[in-house]
């Protein structure tokens, strides 16, 4: 393997392991953390097929990268190589107006303090979107052993044990036995062909919708039509595309909430949607923020 060093600048306050941790998509591949190197890692698809492993990590206000690869890379390569990386941390968003609104909550100021708020998401919209349908109705070890399927069945090999995360074309290929046999995503199965065939085909373009004119709420119903997609995915794939006007609720958030706010009692989705509504177009992500909160006591909650 043949070593690169390069590195780019972290926007100010910019917290790498909050935006690690900030949900689970850290700990399904390609991504993967090395907590005794204190790196972070990510398999990275150029558009020629050539595979890179970039190892990450902040110091000085810059995000260091190592990036090895079997042969040696352009400088078109490497000058591309940094864009995914940048996407997945999020560096780009402007985040001055959701701190400002944290700032003037008291309940919410340790947001803005401890650099919290981006959620960190894969290079492509349509990785997102077929990790979101394996969160639905499962567990999240059923969830870690579709994706580690996707990548090692389908993807293509880095080296023993790393992977990329299969193209739709690849995905489009195969059929629903299969998927079922080898990737274990059951019902979901049928979902994701369709989802991988239309992306493949050109007749969905997922990929547009993080730069899309139109309002939340219409993308909302854009995204919910992809079928696989139910209210929570459709909720959450929209906060990884800076949108976060919708909750997303799932039995887990569902329990955080009923023991901060209810006294462990349950009560109705229109309560706990009451709860967030003045907090405007952020509540979607004050929200997650607030049920993942003890997380931002620990460098690596998990």
């Amino acid at each position: 393997m043949i070593s690169h060093r390069f590195q780019f600048a972290a926007p100010p306050g910019f917290n790498f392991w909050r935006t690690i941790y900030s949900h689970g998509w850290c700990s399904l591949p390609p991504f993967s953390i090395q907590k005794e190197s204190g790196t972070f890692s990510r398999i990275v698809s150029l558009e020629d097929e050539v595979l890179a492993e970039c190892m990450m990590r902040e110091e000085g206000g810059k995000i260091k990268v190592l990036a090895r690869s079997e042969s040696a890379l352009t400088a078109d390569q490497k000058t591309c190589i940094k864009h995914p990386l940048k996407v997945c941390l999020r560096l780009d968003e402007e985040m001055s107006e959701f701190y400002a609104e944290a700032w003037r909550l008291p309940r919410f100021r340790w947001i803005p303090k401890w650099g919290a708020g981006r959620m960190l998401r894969a290079p492509t919209v349509f990785e997102d979107v077929v990790k979101m349908i394996c969160t639905t109705n499962c567990s999240w070890s059923l969830t870690e052993a579709m994706v580690q399927n996707f990548t090692t069945v389908l993807g293509q090999r880095f080296e023993e044990g790393k992977y990329s995360f299969p193209t739709p074309e690849v995905i489009a290929g195969k059929t629903d036995a299969f998927l079922r046999r080898n990737i274990r995503s059951g019902y979901r199965s049928p979902y994701l062909l369709e989802l991988a065939e239309r992306v493949s085909s050109g007749r969905l373009d997922v990929e547009s919708w993080r730069s899309s004119p139109v309002s939340t709420e219409e993308l909302f119903k854009t995204v919910r039509s992809v079928k696989g997609m139910g209210d929570y995915a459709a909720g959450n794939i929209l906060k990884l595309l800076g949108r976060y006007d919708y909750l997303g609720l799932d039995s887990w958030v569902r329990g955080k909430f009923y023991d901060l706010h209810a006294n462990g009692r349950k009560v109705k989705d229109a309560t706990i949607e009451k709860h967030y509504a003045p907090l405007g177009k952020f509540r979607g992500l004050f929200f997650w923020l607030e049920m993942t909160h003890d997380w931002y006591k620990h460098k690596f909650p998990f």
